[in-house]
């Protein structure tokens, strides 16, 4: 068995369909999660948000912003303002994944492995945060390793979703293991966008998923 890192090995997205097995559908009835309907927020969580949004953007006029400063001025505050971390949810840190690929090599079975840079809510909810010092960086060239990151997923049957973010803009994510591999991507929503693509439409889509078939 030969093993290999996540991040040097799931650098493109022909490294996805060929180490994964994944590929890529645009069957809306595969991802219907990020789309309405979707819960309301609340006074307060809207206000929160529009909070959070005015914030990274003053940071990121004042200069770059790092992976670390990202996830204490936006990322872990949109969790706190939406309920997510506290009782019944959990939030987690870094964890060391491994990602059985679905193929034989020379070498026999493959398998990737690697520590999330990632949060996770729920055990298939995952938060990959892109260093703002990147300037410019796409949240699309992200989306590899993320997907790497969810296929670590313990329970196979279960779909895994992900958000990707460079504190600008946030891409959702779905893959599935079985019956088949596949995965699908939402719409790019950014900050200085109307109320229904901006910041306040992510913390919605958010809950829907955490939330998902909760009574």
């Amino acid at each position: 068995m030969t093993v290999a890192a996540i991040t040097d090995t799931l650098l493109t997205y022909e490294d996805v369909q060929r180490q994964l097995g994944l590929s890529r559908t645009d069957d809306p009835a595969f991802f219907p999660e990020w789309q309405s309907p979707l819960p309301t927020l609340s006074a307060t969580e809207t206000s929160e948000l529009e909070h959070l949004s005015q914030r990274y953007l003053t940071y990121i006029e004042a200069g770059e912003v790092s992976e670390g400063t990202l996830n204490l001025i936006v990322v872990s505050p949109l969790l706190n303002a939406l309920g997510f971390c506290d009782p019944p949810y959990r939030v987690r840190g870094e964890a060391w994944v491994q990602v059985a690929m679905p193929v034989d090599t020379p070498d026999g079975l493959s398998t990737l492995t690697g520590r999330i840079d990632a949060l996770t809510l729920q055990d298939d909810v995952w938060l990959v945060v892109i260093e703002g010092k990147r300037g410019g960086f796409n949240v699309l060239r992200a989306v590899p390793q993320a997907l790497g990151y969810m296929m670590g997923n313990p329970i196979a049957d279960r779909s895994s979703f992900g958000l990707v973010t460079n504190g600008y803009d946030y891409l959702f994510l779905k893959a599935t293991a079985t019956p088949t591999r596949q995965y699908a991507r939402s719409h790019n929503f950014t900050l200085l966008s109307a109320p229904d693509q901006n910041l306040q439409r992510v913390g919605q889509i958010l809950k829907a998923l955490v939330t998902r078939g909760e009574a």
